[in-house]
Parts: C-alpha cells; sequence; structure tokens
C-alpha cells in the first residue's frame, strides 16, 4: 500500500487501522446480496465512498446515493467478474459492516492470497473519513468514465 506525498501512515489512524484490520470475503453471490441487503436496511448511517485514485470524499452519501451505487456497482461486478462465485467484495463484518473493500474486476492482481504487493480495492466504503491510498496501477478511462457518470450527472 502506497500513501499519497506528504501523507504518512499513522498506526493510530482509524482509517489505516481498519484499512488493515480482519475482513470476511462475501465469497459467494448470495453472500454479496445478503451485504446488500444490510446495507440497504442502514442506508441512513452516514457512509464515505471512496473511489481509490480519485478526490477522496470530505462527506457522506446520501441514502438515495447509497442505493444509486449498490445498485451501479453490483451491476458492474456481476458483468465483468464472470466467475461463479464473487470473492472480490470484503467487510469487516457482514452482519454490522463498517468498512467495505470493493476490488474492481479488471485489476485483481492477487487480491486474497499472498503478494508482495497486492492491489488496493477500487472502492472503499467506510463509515469514518476516508484517508488517501495511492493506487500505482492505471485507472482505465472506463473505469474514470463509469465514475464520473455515477457521480458527475
Amino acid at each position: 500500500m502506497t500513501f499519497t506525498s506528504g501523507q504518512k501512515e499513522s498506526p493510530l489512524d482509524p482509517f489505516y487501522t481498519q484499512f488493515k484490520g480482519s475482513f470476511s470475503s462475501c465469497m459467494q453471490w448470495d453472500d454479496l446480496n445478503s451485504l446488500w441487503e444490510t446495507l440497504k436496511q442502514d442506508a441512513d448511517k452516514h457512509w464515505y465512498i471512496y473511489a481509490v485514485g480519485e478526490t477522496i470524499p470530505d462527506s457522506t452519501v446520501s441514502k438515495e446515493e447509497l442505493m444509486l451505487f449498490i445498485s451501479e456497482i453490483d451491476q458492474l461486478l456481476r458483468s465483468e467478474h464472470q466467475e461463479d462465485y464473487c470473492g472480490i467484495v470484503y467487510a469487516d463484518d457482514k452482519n454490522n459492516p463498517s468498512f467495505i473493500k470493493i476490488y474492481d474486476p479488471n485489476n485483481l492482481g492477487v487480491s486474497c492470497g499472498f503478494s508482495n504487493n497486492p492491489p488496493l480495492p477500487g472502492w472503499i466504503l467506510s463509515l469514518i473519513p476516508p484517508k488517501p491510498l495511492e493506487d500505482k496501477s492505471v485507472l482505465t478511462q472506463q473505469r474514470k468514465r463509469w465514475w464520473q457518470r455515477l457521480w458527475h450527472k
């Protein structure tokens, strides 16, 4: 993991601590469905949505924006991760999530298991304000357009 220039990792920073914490995978698509349902029930919580490599959000999203994101990211994951399992969405607690990592199907590398240079998630949903994460991989124009279409209507 690389932090943006001038940003130093603090072992006490809640975002970085949570980012490096323990996560469970939504291994099956039904697991992901359950996580989405939990998020929809908790849509009034103050969620941040951070697209790694893009501007860090300085405010939480509305309930409607969260619902839109869930719908759009679910469609993207199912269309581009053409596997009979999910395995690319991780939550700190699937029954009461406060931090979710969503890996981009076009930039998986080794998202599970061991790697000296694991990829960063494509998106993070968090109840605490995000801190900068710098992804050294190149964000494709298609993915940038997808994100801009979603948030810059």
